[in-house]
């Protein structure tokens, strides 16, 4: 049986709900997820699956109204973070946890300096005063590929590759426990994806910081993280290792990820992507969310939410598909 490791992150049985006009938005549904120390953790699913809401919910970010955190119980190395004051969340923010956010372009100040943004956060967590943020801060674009001098320009005078270097820098300032990924190349080209995922990765190594890497993209997921939880209309329905999710794929669903990738060695296959469309959050489907785009549906998927069964003691899934022979032995899934 694998050790089991140190927890950095421990979310027990999440509920956020958005309470609107038109009716209200189940986002998260009973979300459990645990990140041990050290490790990068991949949390993958289409859009409109959670993934945000679950990490804004880490960090005490959802807008209220109209967000609400119905339940459930958040643990940051050991200690609960869930309904701490503003002030005691503020001083967590940036120093024990911080968010790398989708967009660059939009997640720094236009009206002040990059140097003068990073410095902010040093100034605001860290003792000293703001001649020894700013040599810091020097520092951090130092240590992110920028030449310090840059530090005195703006945001617009910056690409889009380096606006997110210097987003990696502020997240990092204080040498935060945990750092949080939304899709942090989502909005780069490809070369650049490459070299920030590389900095990204040089990076958590060297600050001993352990990650949670939100992202589509199971290419990213492969090169990046330790272990990988797949999200579907606000719950974690299957959870492993890379070896568990891409070798020894069970859901049906992961399945799909999977077939919707291009196939390199036959260039001529055709995709096969997911019919159907992620299901309306404010209309959840009854039993198993998946069971509407599901082709190995069965009758009792529509009645009842399966239950939580283990391949081994790190490799989980929800699907009434198993027992606990069948899960182990596989043969359920036959992927391609």
């Amino acid at each position: 049986m694998e050790k089991k490791e140190a927890l950095i992150l421990n979310i027990k049985d999440l509920k956020v709900e958005y309470r609107t006009e038109d009716g209200v938005v189940y986002a998260v549904n009973g979300l459990d997820l645990e990140i041990e120390k050290g490790k990068t953790h991949g949390l993958v699913g289409e859009t409109g699956a959670g993934k945000t809401t679950t990490a804004l919910s880490v960090l005490d970010l959802i807008q209220s109204p109209p967000g609400v955190i119905v339940n459930g119980q958040i643990e940051l190395d050991g200690k609960n973070i869930r309904g701490l004051k503003d002030k005691e969340m503020e001083k967590i923010r940036g120093s024990e946890v911080s968010m790398i956010f989708q967009d660059p372009m939009t997640s720094l100040n236009p009206v002040m300096t990059i140097e003068d943004q990073i410095a902010e956060v040093i100034e605001y967590h860290e003792p000293g005063g703001y001649k020894e943020a700013i040599k810091k801060t020097h520092d951090m674009l130092t240590m992110v590929g920028l030449p310090p001098k840059r530090g005195k320009e703006y945001p617009h005078q910056f690409s889009g590759g380096m606006k997110q270097r210097v987003v990696i820098a502020m997240a990092l300032a204080c040498r935060p426990k945990l750092l949080i990924a939304d899709e942090p190349t989502t909005a780069l080209d490809v070369t650049i994806q490459a070299q920030v995922l590389t900095l990204m990765k040089e990076l958590k190594t060297r600050y001993d910081t352990s990650m949670l890497m939100i992202t589509h993209d199971l290419g990213i997921v492969a090169e990046i993280c330790d272990k990988v939880s797949v999200i579907y209309a606000g719950r974690i329905i299957e959870h492993g290792n890379l070896e568990d999710i891409f070798d020894n794929t069970r859901h049906p669903y992961t399945e799909g990820l999977f077939n919707s990738l291009p196939n390199l060695q036959d260039r001529k296959a055709k995709l096969k992507p997911i019919k159907g469309l992620m299901p309306d959050p404010t209309n959840l489907p009854s039993g198993c969310p998946f069971h509407p785009r599901c082709d190995y549906a069965m009758d009792i998927c529509s009645k009842e939410y399966p239950k939580k069964i283990g391949r081994n003691d790190q490799h989980f899934v929800e699907c009434h598909l198993y027992n606990s022979e069948n899960i182990i032995k596989g043969g359920v899934i036959k992927r391609g």
